[in-house]
């Protein structure tokens, strides 16, 4: 099983769920995903397995949200899905993939349970 994280390294929490990560033996695959965000495909199904919309994901403060309207609602879930695609910022970090569970480390703790 794969055991993948999408990081960013600038990102206190997301350095804490990494450390916690490594604290318990683990070396997951790091994605540093503003520099290789994740695809469309990639991203929707990190969202259904975490039973969120993509507003949930979304980095409500960062200026794409508010340049692109994306509060809008009549923007589709593929629309909102693609945004992040097209602008990584976007994306709430860090995400945790251990097989089919995934979890957002919002705190870092919040991963415990899918390990």
């Amino acid at each position: 099983m794969t055991l993948r994280i999408y990081h960013n390294p600038r990102c206190s929490k997301s350095r804490q769920t990494l450390q916690l990560l490594r604290d318990r033996g683990l070396d997951p695959e790091i994605v540093e995903y503003l520099k290789h965000p994740p695809s469309a495909v990639v991203l929707d199904g990190l969202l259904r397995a975490m039973g969120m919309q993509p507003r949930d994901l979304m980095r409500r403060k960062e200026a794409p949200f508010k340049e692109l309207n994306l509060d809008d609602p009549a923007l589709t879930r593929g629309e909102l899905v693609m945004a992040m695609v097209e602008h990584p910022v976007l994306i709430e970090r860090p995400i945790v993939v251990n097989g089919d569970k995934v979890a957002l480390g919002r705190p870092p703790e919040a991963v415990l349970h899918i390990l």
